[in-house]
């Protein structure tokens, strides 16, 4: 795989949070996809409800090519057996493909292609189409396409909820709203992440590793990012909630997308912490959790949450690979964590021989 294929991947993952114009998302997703590939042309098709494509977002021709062409497609030939297949297509040779429907006068000759679908939720939105790839596409270009159609996906969602918040101010509506943006679309950043992750297991370059491994933390802060969006959302009476109650939905948020067996232990005196206070500790054990979930390679994770003296003591305990934190704490943010607990009234505590990791936080109830 070429590292430089790589930075649009990136980038399109951090839009999907970042642009709230949902044209201009698809529009960046078309060009990013068309230089992933290298292929030559690219083209995003929407499809309407009766499963036509009602809108052609495309990168590559003339305008010259296009007034030729006239009519935009309608989704008939092989675009028309990505829709009703709903699956990944790759094909060496158009003209040759049983569902080739010819080009009309005026149209460029296009040989490879790819055809993705784009899934907004449960339905799908469109199809993303590459074509004209020398030498053809290849298992990397389709991982590459299938992730930017998540985001694509994901783009969607954002911006059809961002624009129900927009004209509606119900307050049971809002808490849907916040529902939805966690179900839908940080489940799937946390897909691509984990697609992201497999890449990187499967390659031998560092370079390239390295690149893959700042994706998906480019990915992390899209969700950091859709996790305060979400806060903004909720209502007072649901910050009112136990800290209790909340971790216990943070830890099966977080743990959910992972294989990970994920344990936790509560002492029913941390509801004493005062909301502001248990705020930033689900921070922390957000941060520590999701280190454990993505780097430690472990069967089972530990967390509890325990009342000692004036302080609550949040422990995140793996029984994975370990590491030495002296020569990883900026990576996995450990030394603003341990800041942050500062501020808390508390410190942090890492032990990690090599059979496990346990970190442990304390937080003053004060």
């Amino acid at each position: 795989m070429r590292v430089e294929r790589l930075g649009g991947l990136i980038d399109a993952a951090a839009a999907v949070v970042a642009e709230v114009d949902l044209d201009e998302v698809l529009r960046r997703l078309v060009s990013e996809a068309r230089r992933a590939t290298g292929a030559r042309y690219a083209a995003l098709g929407v499809l309407g409800s009766h499963g036509v494509l009602t809108d052609f977002i495309h990168e590559g021709l003339t305008p010259e090519e296009v007034a030729a062409i006239g009519t935009p497609p309608q989704g008939r030939g092989l675009l028309g057996t990505v829709v009703r297949e709903a699956r990944s297509i790759v094909v060496n040779d158009l003209g040759a493909h049983v569902d080739s429907f010819g080009f009309p006068p005026g149209h460029p000759a296009m040989k490879s292609f790819l055809g993705v679908p784009v899934r907004a939720g449960r339905s799908v939105f469109g199809n993303l189409y590459l074509t004209e790839k020398e030498g053809g596409f290849t298992e990397t270009d389709v991982a590459l396409v299938e992730a930017l159609a998540l985001i694509a996906g994901s783009a969607v969602n954002t911006a059809r909820l961002r624009d129900r918040l927009a004209q509606m101010e119900i307050v049971e509506d809002r808490d849907r709203i916040a529902r939805d943006l966690h179900d839908s679309i940080i489940q799937d950043l946390f897909a691509i992440g984990l697609s992201l992750q497999g890449l990187s297991e499967r390659t031998e370059d560092e370079v390239t590793t390295a690149m893959l491994d700042d994706a998906v933390d480019r990915l992390d802060d899209a969700v950091e990012a859709l996790r305060r969006y979400i806060y903004e959302l909720k209502t007072s009476d649901e910050l009112r909630r136990g800290f209790s109650d909340r971790m216990t939905d943070l830890v099966d948020r977080l743990s959910g997308p992972y294989p990970t067996i994920v344990e936790l232990s509560l002492d029913p005196g941390v509801d004493r912490l005062d909301a502001r206070t248990a705020e930033e500790a689900l921070k922390l054990l957000t941060e520590a959790l999701s280190n454990a979930l993505r780097h430690a390679q472990a069967s089972k994770v530990s967390v509890s949450a325990v009342v000692a003296g004036e302080h609550v003591v949040l422990t995140v305990a793996d029984d994975g690979r370990g590491f030495d934190p002296q020569t990883v704490e900026k990576g996995m943010g450990l030394v603003n964590m341990a800041e942050r607990a500062r501020h808390l009234g508390g410190e942090m505590r890492i032990d990690s021989d090599g059979k496990g990791t346990s970190l442990e936080i304390s937080i003053s109830f004060s």
